[in-house]
């Protein structure tokens, strides 16, 4: 059987570790398609080496584009390593532009489909990422879904074969990766950090940075809290921090701005921070299996059950300070992902298709 995997963003790559390795296993030949989507080393070639990742079999070095073009460009190119290489299966993750491209080119050249992470829905379909989910999940003939309620989004639009519930690759990678990182991260010493001394704080998203009353409100909500701030700044956050004049927050003795930082150091610091504070869909799930309070700065979530269980406070600038000082920690944390087995049981499905 030969699979190829299409990545281009830093979360697609901490999943694609562990299905990747469990595809070797058993002797599935895989091929690595790296868009380029992330192309800062501290946001994608790191995680190569950190996670055991094998390196791509081919490098687009697409990005830095509008929508359109990015998805258009790594159409053209996904399509002519397809026929080049016409594997049994194109496999994609999660709701980036590069999971886009790839589903589109799949279906055009009627190469089956197998999306890991389907069913999430935030129903907002002004995110870039919900159009690319939706997209996705409709064109795939294999759904992985991380839990229940993303099954129940997919039925509810008509989508009923195909999907398998699995549990989430994320579990797998933090179980897999949280020993190694405490064993060998020094972000802690490197910073003077104490656990449970300061937040953690991740900023990306468009609807965050690209209005500046409205990075400035968040950037200022980050002074006011009562402990210090630890923040990886993302570079288009960093870009947009510089035009929009908003520089002087960053020197706050409040905020302490630092680069990306690798997966294992990001696992060491969500461990040992007091809350997240983030507009990721990611690290709301992992704060919630590292039993982190979690603080998102949006109007709605992908992971809604990080919510229902009071783990995950959905909050703007202006009521974030208050959410951390009234949070009480729940006495539970429902396994919602599974027990760290999805990259298995993924390997699995695909090859009972190919009997």
């Amino acid at each position: 059987m030969k699979i190829v995997t299409i990545l281009g963003a830093r979360p697609q790559f901490v999943k694609a570790s562990v299905v990747s390795c469990a595809f070797r296993q058993v002797g599935i030949e895989e091929i690595i398609v790296h868009t380029g989507q992330h192309f800062d080393a501290r946001m994608s070639d790191i995680f190569f080496k950190d996670l055991d990742l094998p390196q791509p079999d081919y490098h687009l070095n697409i990005h830095s584009l509008n929508h359109g073009a990015m998805t258009g460009r790594m159409m053209e190119k996904i399509e002519e390593l397809l026929l080049q290489n016409r594997p049994n299966w194109i496999c994609v993750y999660g709701d980036t532009n590069s999971t886009l491209a790839g589903a589109l080119v799949a279906a055009k050249l009627y190469i089956p489909l197998a999306h890991i992470e389907a069913g999430l829905r935030s129903f907002n379909r002004e995110m870039p990422e919900e159009v690319n989910r939706v997209v996705t999940d409709h064109l795939a003939q294999l759904l992985f879904a991380p839990t229940p309620l993303a099954i129940e989004c997919l039925q509810k639009e008509g989508i009923v074969q195909g999907i398998h519930l699995v549990g989430d690759v994320m579990m797998d990678a933090i179980l897999t990766f949280k020993l190694k990182a405490n064993n060998s991260s020094n972000i802690l010493s490197k910073y003077q950090l104490n656990p449970q001394t300061f937040y953690l704080a991740t900023i990306h998203r468009p609807s965050n940075t690209d209005n500046r009353d409205r990075l400035s409100s968040i950037l200022k909500s980050l002074t006011e809290l009562d402990l210090p701030v630890v923040f990886p700044i993302h570079p288009r956050t960093q870009a947009q921090v510089q035009k929009q004049g908003l520089d002087f927050y960053l020197e706050s003795s409040k905020i302490l701005a630092i680069p990306p930082v690798s997966y294992l150091d990001m696992l060491v610091l969500e461990s040992n921070c007091q809350g997240l504070i983030t507009d990721s869909g990611g690290m709301q799930k992992e704060a919630y299996i590292l039993g982190r309070p979690c603080f998102t700065m949006r109007n709605e979530t992908e992971w809604k059950e990080t919510v229902e269980a009071g783990w995950n406070k959905l909050v703007q600038p202006e009521t974030l300070k208050e959410a951390i000082a009234n949070f009480i920690p729940p006495s539970q944390s429902p396994l919602f992902y599974g027990e760290g087995n999805a990259a298995t049981k993924i390997t699995e499905v695909l090859l009972n298709e190919r009997n």
